[in-house]
């Protein structure tokens, strides 16, 4: 095979890499990977592995590799206009097309789609409509945001600092001060003394509850949350949450954010995870399902509510004052449009539900006994294991033991990629919504296998 070996010395060279251990990167301490294409579920780097992608990328191949509909889709785009900006009532074809598509497949009450790039992006531009929202109303001192420990809004400023991750604080001056944080909704970590979900969620209320009282509900502008935990741990809501955060929200006014980033456009068997457990939310966070990571591009759905109030604002006020240089962008939107198509065509979303119940089934058969798994969990095409030390006592690893990226690097070496989640020894998987029966049974058999050579 013809390579370029400069690649492995210019990587480590001049390639600031996110989410990286820099300097054992640096030192060459660490293995890098050079992907050079894929198909379907898979992918290949140069050395001719080909790997059985059990997270999408991050989540976000929703439609698979190798699709060439988006590919042509990017290209003809490309040829007739590769950019203009959406600034001041322009738009394109694509991004037109793309916005009626979107709340065609949002939940009711919904009224416009604003694009960005990321997630991250997406979730700054929702704090600050969110701020601007209460000025325009006469409220300048409700804008705080209540966020939820082990959730993952992105790792900008505001974004950062709405994620509940140590990782993502430490040393870098977060969070910021209008930033709380309330109970994460993990019942497998509940405090000791509550034994049932219904108690557990009752706990989470209080707690939110308690925490408005503290800071004063005409200080807290909004509540953000993923309907499933993503990179937290990918854990579902207990019994109740949802139904029961949102009367604590309408209570005291306090607008809802749904971070559907990983949840979006299929995931969990639904087209959206908001209809998927009953959620109303005033903002609702899109990206990475969005364009299938075809192309970068992100948005914010803005509910009916808000709408009529941004629309004050610029009466009394002049035009927006918010906009990035490739909101909206041609080639993203073209991207999503041919995407979202193939997710209606390919039945991906019925997919998702079907095969992701049958690959949680795999996974417990081929670990449910096993000492060292405490709970096997997941819902639609997500899925996590949680390796403890004592099923019984719920007692973890500690961290310097790194169990879990012990049993990734096993399960890499068994053709399958799964993630080690931050905080905790958790095993998670979301791999394409294309994924079959038989690719589901594979990264079970060879998970159990990956478990048993680490623990035994």
């Amino acid at each position: 095979m013809l390579r370029n070996d400069q690649l492995d010395q210019w990587d480590r060279e001049n390639f600031f890499h996110p989410s990286t251990h820099l300097a054992q990167f640096a030192r060459g301490e660490v293995p890098n990977r050079i992907v050079t294409g894929g198909q379907g579920c898979h992918i290949e780097d140069r050395d001719g592995n080909r790997l059985l992608d059990a997270f999408a990328g991050l989540y976000c191949v929703n439609v698979g590799y190798g699709r060439p509909e988006i590919a042509e889709a990017i290209a003809a785009q490309a040829r007739e206009l590769a950019y203009y900006h959406a600034y001041v009532g322009h738009g394109t074809e694509a991004s037109i097309t793309l916005a009626q598509m979107v709340l065609e497949r949002a939940p009711e009450g919904m009224s416009k789609v604003y694009f960005g790039l990321g997630g991250s992006d997406a979730n700054e531009t929702n704090v600050k409509l969110v701020w601007y929202y209460n000025n325009i109303l006469g409220r300048p001192e409700k804008k705080k945001i209540i966020s939820r420990w082990r959730g993952y809004h992105g790792s900008g400023l505001m974004t950062g600092s709405l994620t509940g991750l140590e990782l993502y604080h430490k040393k870098f001056d977060l969070p910021l001060a209008q930033v709380l944080h309330t109970e994460a909704p993990y019942y497998y970590r509940r405090p000791q003394g509550i034994e049932s979900e219904a108690a557990f969620t009752a706990h989470c209320v209080a707690e939110l509850e308690a925490l408005i009282e503290r800071e004063g509900p005409d200080t807290i502008a909004a509540f953000i949350g993923e309907p499933v935990l993503g990179t937290g741990g990918i854990v579902p809501p207990p019994e109740g949450y949802w139904d029961a955060i949102q009367a604590v929200l309408a209570k005291h006014d306090i607008l809802l954010i749904a971070d559907e980033v990983v949840t979006g456009f299929g995931r969990l068997g639904s087209m959206m995870g908001s209809t998927h457990y009953g959620l109303k939310p005033d903002l609702i966070t899109i990206a990475k399902g969005l364009t299938s990571a075809y192309a970068p591009l992100s948005g914010s759905i803005v509910g009916d509510k808000m709408w009529k109030v941004l629309e004050q604002g610029t009466d009394e006020n002049g035009a927006i004052g918010h906009g990035w240089t490739y909101s909206a962008h041609p080639i993203g939107a073209a991207a999503g449009v041919a995407n979202l198509k193939l997710v209606d065509e390919l039945g991906l979303v019925e997919n998702a539900g079907t095969v992701g119940a049958h690959f949680r089934a795999a996974l417990v058969d081929a670990l449910g006994e096993h000492a060292n798994v405490g709970e096997i969990r997941g819902e639609g095409m997500l899925g996590a294991i949680e390796l403890v030390r004592d099923r019984d006592s719920r007692s973890h690893f500690e961290a310097s033991e790194g169990v879990s990226y012990k049993v990734v690097s096993a399960l890499l070496e068994r053709g399958v990629i799964g993630r080690a989640m931050p905080q905790g020894d958790i095993l998670g998987f979301a791999p394409p919504l294309c994924l079959t029966a038989a690719e589901a049974e594979e990264v079970a058999l060879k998970t159990g296998e990956a478990v048993r050579q680490v623990l035994g």
